[in-house]
């Protein structure tokens, strides 16, 4: 029985959702990365980013390969680097029309004294 696509987009999401993930991919977007540049960028314990970056490896958004004694990650494409980017105009727009309501109260709270 196959998964419907909403089911499968809302499991993408899900993975997605862990701060060091995103931390990882944004790192990513400027291009290969060892995992000691990566842990010195995050700070999170080995255990913990090793964690996270096997799931994001089992998940095929992110590609590993050994180099002697170090495992180099990449983005496995370039659409997650457009879907991050898409997140940040997103955020910027929901965070701008915050910024508006906040002054429009503030201005009827004023307006009220």
């Amino acid at each position: 029985m196959s998964v419907p696509l909403y089911q499968a987009k809302a499991e993408f999401f899900r993975m997605l959702g862990h701060p060091v993930r995103i931390r990882v991919l944004e790192l990513l977007q400027d291009g290969p990365m060892p995992v000691r540049q990566l842990r010195a960028a995050i700070e999170v314990e080995p255990p913990s980013l090793s964690q996270q970056l096997a799931v994001l490896r089992r998940s095929g958004i992110v590609s590993s390969q050994r180099e002697g004694s170090t495992v180099v990650y990449a983005l496995a494409g370039g659409d997650v680097a457009d879907l991050l980017q898409a997140a940040r105009r997103i955020l910027t727009e929901m965070l701008a029309g915050q910024n508006e309501l906040l002054a429009e109260l503030r201005d009827a709270e004023v307006s009220a004294r």
